[in-house]
């Protein structure tokens, strides 16, 4: 077996983020193509939020590490302020002093053949660059999403100094791994003089296992009380009131209700743990759609996935300032089988992947009478059962067993 070393902030215990599946699942699942994975993590205080739902899905042959970490946020700040020195780049940048000695006393204990780090946490790169030139090991880091561009972030002086780390990252780095055609296309005009067969796709996907396990769960009384109620569109996630923005969906709804066209008895929009209740409950009254939209507390993971699965349509937001990233949990809808109502920009990667698989229909986000007549035109393909999902034989391609393998390949290649 080769070796290599995981450095991930979200990981078990933590809660309230999408990124935990990739590190988690990845961990587990490369052990079948010849990997063996150690974790560098944090320990729990560093998390805003923690629970132990996922915390038995950690298999038995992955050994994680947990270095000592403080949240700036929570544990730095004075009345709710705090030195902004002590969150750059991250609210987390105490971890790597703990992280990289760690890390030191993980390689030196056996022989290690690459260091894969994963952001969206920048310390965690800092971390796997520190170790990968003192080791000289091959080091993979997974962007995901971009870090930092020409017009972003959009402070100026935290702009500059990401920049420039990330001059050293994609310089040093054997791969750099992003989840979308667009962020990867962008991160090789940005550093033209880079090969740029060292920026590599790999997308985000879903645990087949976990909604094996929801589908078992669900008994025919269930089937048959979801067919005879209201439909029930759901958004499950952080709702970001600039980068997803409801409130023309808001709008739409109101126009369709005031129609007569909907009504709390014909359908349910849920949203799901949005992060931002407060923001979005007085617009829910200003609208008079109260009734018809539920801003729901988060769940456990299987249990949200079983809320998917139960669903009549889903819900995705996505505004073209985020044309080049795609909602993590857009593949865990796809792997629900349930037909999708993107919200969304007609130029992004959320709208083309969409398209692509043939997975449901697309509204302009910003535009209200487009999410109007496609939501008209949707809820009557639903009556109709017309309604476009994606090809079950589709699906699998996004399965995190099957990514692993891609993963596999990759290491095996800088590995060599």
């Amino acid at each position: 077996m080769k070796r290599v070393l995981l450095i991930a902030f979200h990981y078990p215990p933590v809660k309230g983020s999408s990124g935990i599946q990739r590190s988690l699942r990845y961990s587990a699942y490369l052990h079948k193509h010849g990997w063996q994975v150690e974790v560098l993590t944090v320990k729990p205080l560093a998390y805003a939020k923690s629970g132990n739902d996922e915390m038995a899905d950690i298999p038995d042959h992955v050994p994680v590490h947990r270095a000592w970490a403080l949240n700036a946020r929570k544990h730095l700040s004075l009345f709710g302020r705090y030195p902004g020195a002590l969150a750059k780049p991250d609210p987390w940048m105490s971890w790597k002093f703990d992280g990289v000695r760690l890390g030191r006393k993980i390689l030196q204990r056996h022989q290690f053949d690459a260091i894969w780090s994963t952001y969206p946490i920048v310390t965690a790169h800092r971390i796997g660059l520190t170790l990968a030139r003192e080791f000289k090991l091959p080091w993979i880091a997974d962007f995901r999403d971009l870090m930092a561009c020409e017009d972003w972030p959009l402070d100026a002086l935290e702009r500059e100094n990401l920049l420039k780390f990330q001059q050293e990252i994609v310089t040093t780095a054997a791969r750099c791994v992003l989840t979308t055609p667009g962020a990867t296309r962008r991160y090789q005009s940005l550093y033209p003089s880079v090969d740029p067969d060292s920026f590599v796709y790999l997308p985000n996907g879903y645990h087949e296992p976990s909604f094996g396990a929801v589908e078992q769960s669900t008994t025919q009384v269930e089937l048959e009380s979801n067919n005879r109620g209201p439909m029930v569109l759901l958004h499950a996630g952080i709702l970001y009131p600039w980068e997803r923005d409801p409130r023309p969906f808001f709008e739409a709804l109101s126009v369709l209700k005031s129609h007569n066209l909907i009504d709390a008895g014909t359908l349910r929009v849920r949203l799901r743990a949005t992060g931002h209740d407060d923001h979005y409950r007085p617009m829910l009254e200003q609208y008079g759609i109260s009734d018809i939209v539920e801003l729901a507390p988060a769940l456990p993971y299987k249990q949200v996935l079983k809320e998917m699965v139960d669903s009549t349509g889903l819900l995705i937001f996505q505004a073209a300032n985020c044309n080049e990233q795609i909602p993590a949990k857009l593949y865990e809808y796809f792997r629900a089988g349930r037909p999708i109502v993107a919200l969304t920009d007609a130029a992004g990667d959320t709208a083309a992947t969409i398209n692509e698989e043939q997975a449901g229909v697309i509204a302009q986000i910003d535009d209200r009478d487009s999410i109007v007549a496609t939501l008209k035109a949707f809820l009557h393909s639903i009556r109709e059962g017309s309604v476009p999902s994606i090809d079950s034989d589709q699906i699998s391609k996004y399965s995190r067993e099957n990514q692993a393998a891609d993963l596999a390949k990759l290491l095996d290649a800088v590995a060599s």
